[in-house]
């Protein structure tokens, strides 16, 4: 298939750009998970957005009397849940011993057992627009409208708004915590300002990726650029265009071979910038490394052997 019938078809063209949103946003806001060792965060928010949406949907059906399948209902339903099972994760670290990677498991399948229930319960039920409601745990690129389009592009400017806004006081967060708390910062209000916008990263990519895969969306551009730069700026830079260019090229490459789901084929994808980051790197790379340990192994045998012929 070539570019011009590619950008020649309308839903083709949704795809594209839909995945390539979800992946600039995602890549960017991912950075501040990583660096703060909690990457798998989004793991949790993507398993919580779950329950979030469900709720929204039950909400807008049973209390609203409107449509259930409203994205921008379903976005809101999805932040509020997923930041709660963030916070929650968080809390329970401050208030006991247990380390967060248990809390992020334990946080992880309540949330997800809740949204499983929900599940079971709108399939069984008679709610009205309950059709498909399952793409949210797999996902369907294919079913992204203009509305949803817009609806991600403007959540998503929303969250890099705030992180912008608040850049000194994620970065001093994320890197000097001590510090920041002596300077007045609130570490709570921080946390959960830095949380939701990556609960939002997470979140505008539900649907069309579903939230299994999410988690890939949030970590491997990260990952990748983490190689190539030593800066935050550069690297949630480098995060975000890694994230729109490897969603871009999963999506084209998904609908050209024919057949192929996209959210896996995008995963693909941006494992290949992240093995490509990690070989060929100029300073990190596993080459770079390699080459770097023969030369000081070599320089070290040559300075004994000239120690021992001085002798």
């Amino acid at each position: 298939m070539s570019l011009i019938e590619f950008f020649d078809n309308h839903t083709y063209r949704m795809v594209l750009f839909g995945t390539m949103t979800i992946g600039l946003v995602a890549g960017a806001l991912g950075s501040f998970a990583y660096l703060r060792k909690q990457s798998l965060i989004s793991d949790v928010i993507s398993h919580a957005a779950l329950p979030g949406t469900l709720l929204a949907f039950l909400t807008a059906v049973l209390v609203l009397g409107t449509d259930g399948r409203n994205m921008i209902t379903l976005i809101i339903g999805a932040v509020i849940i997923g930041t709660l099972a963030v916070l929650f994760a968080n809390d329970i670290t401050r208030a006991s011993k247990i380390r967060i990677d248990t809390a992020m498991a334990v946080s992880l399948t309540i949330f997800f057992g809740a949204g499983m229930l929900l599940m079971r319960i709108i399939a069984n039920g008679a709610f009205p627009g309950k059709g498909g409601i399952q793409d949210y745990l797999f996902g369907n690129a294919s079913v992204i409208t203009i509305a949803d389009l817009t609806t991600s592009i403007t959540v998503g400017a929303f969250a890099l708004f705030l992180m912008i806004v608040f850049w000194k006081e994620f970065a001093l967060r994320t890197f000097d915590p001590d510090h920041a708390t002596v300077l007045g910062l609130r570490a709570h209000t921080i946390d959960t300002l830095m949380f939701t916008t990556i609960v939002i990263a997470t979140v505008i990519g539900v649907k069309a990726v579903g939230l299994v895969l999410m988690v890939a969306f949030v970590v491997t551009p990260t990952a990748a650029a983490r190689q190539w730069t030593r800066t935050l700026p550069g690297m949630v830079t480098l995060s975000a265009i890694f994230g729109a260019v490897g969603s871009g090229i999963g999506a084209y490459l998904s609908i050209a071979l024919g057949n192929i789901p996209t959210g896996p084929l995008i995963v693909l994808t941006l494992f290949a910038i992240f093995m490509i980051s990690l070989l060929f790197s100029p300073r990190r790379s596993i080459i770079t490394r390699a080459l770097a340990r023969s030369r000081a192994r070599a320089a070290l045998k040559q300075q004994l052997v000239s120690e021992r012929t001085a002798q």
